[in-house]
């Protein structure tokens, strides 16, 4: 997925002139071609990432139109402050980009990981979070965003994500997308599961369970339109995220649920309240805390009682 973002600001660049990349001291040769297109218009900042979005926030208040890109946890949870107060409480149009979300950098160790910055991140006022699935909803949506005037955030995965989509869908900030159509249960995955999520329906439906996939690449705003349509058609809603449990999507759809008064159930899958400690790859981590297929479609059955 860093590869297309790449590619995108590049594209990007060619048709906005105030379009400008900061970057946290990392990429510096994945943007070779957006420098040799717009020298002037990428920054590397540096191991200082808070001072990176005061200089965003600074610049989307002079009409220009900053992207913030590096690691996940260093553009988020190390500079919340700068977040909250230079950005989103003067409404700046700044895009933060996260890379290596969720457990992407599981073998670096908790320093790498990001399994808290959907929770921190949409409780700020006025602050759009996004979770593509792959890399054609991480173009769509970094078009899509950069056409409002609003601070946005957008985690991403690393490399070798799966494609999802053969061909763009049609694609709005709030607004899910269908995957797979299904009638039984429902299957919400916000961000780089999806691969897993769709293998899950696949083993569901040899029990005969027939799963609706649904791409949740907004956190917030969430699809309640959507969410309306679903507590009325299936019993079980199935929330997956390669973040924490506590404050995360399935947290979202959980106060969502409250809100309305909402009785269909729902199963929260993500990582535990627990820093892992443990060193391996990505799929490792994954599997420790049953975000695999199997777990999935293991849940769905015992829930459902097939």
């Amino acid at each position: 997925m860093r590869n297309a973002f790449a590619d995108e600001m590049t594209k990007l660049a060619l048709l906005d002139p105030r379009l400008i990349l900061l970057s946290g001291d990392i990429g510096n040769k994945l943007f070779d071609k957006f420098k040799d297109i717009a020298p002037t218009r990428f920054y590397n900042c540096g191991i200082a990432e808070g001072n990176m979005m005061g200089v965003a926030a600074g610049m989307a208040l002079s009409n220009l139109r900053p992207v913030v890109y590096t690691i996940t946890p260093f553009t988020t949870t190390r500079c919340f402050e700068q977040i909250r107060v230079d950005v989103c409480y003067h409404k700046a149009p700044v895009l933060i980009v996260g890379t290596g979300s969720g457990l992407s950098y599981a073998n670096l160790g908790p320093t790498h990981h990001s399994l808290e910055d959907i929770a921190i991140l949409r409780t700020l006022p006025g602050m759009r979070v996004l979770a593509p699935c792959d890399s054609t909803e991480l173009r769509l949506a970094m078009n899509a965003l950069l056409e409002d005037d609003i601070p946005a955030y957008i985690r991403i995965g690393k490399k070798g994500e799966a494609d999802i989509h053969t061909s763009p869908p049609k694609f709005k900030v709030g607004e899910a997308i269908i995957v797979r159509p299904g009638n039984d249960v429902a299957l919400l995955c916000a961000g780089t599961l999806m691969s897993e999520t769709l293998k899950a329906a696949d083993i569901l439906k040899e029990s005969r369970i027939s799963a609706e996939v649904v791409s949740f690449h907004t956190v917030k705003p969430l699809d309640e339109i959507y969410l309306q349509s679903a507590s009325t058609r299936f019993k079980l809603l199935i929330t997956v995220e390669e973040h924490s449990r506590i404050g995360g999507f399935g947290s979202a759809i959980s106060e969502w649920r409250s809100s309305k008064n909402c009785s269909v159930q729902q199963i929260s899958l993500g990582t535990d309240d627990e820093f892992m400690h443990e060193v391996g790859s990505q799929s490792y981590a994954r599997k420790k805390y049953g975000l695999t297929a199997a777990n999935i479609a293991a849940r769905v059955a015992e829930s459902l009682k097939v």
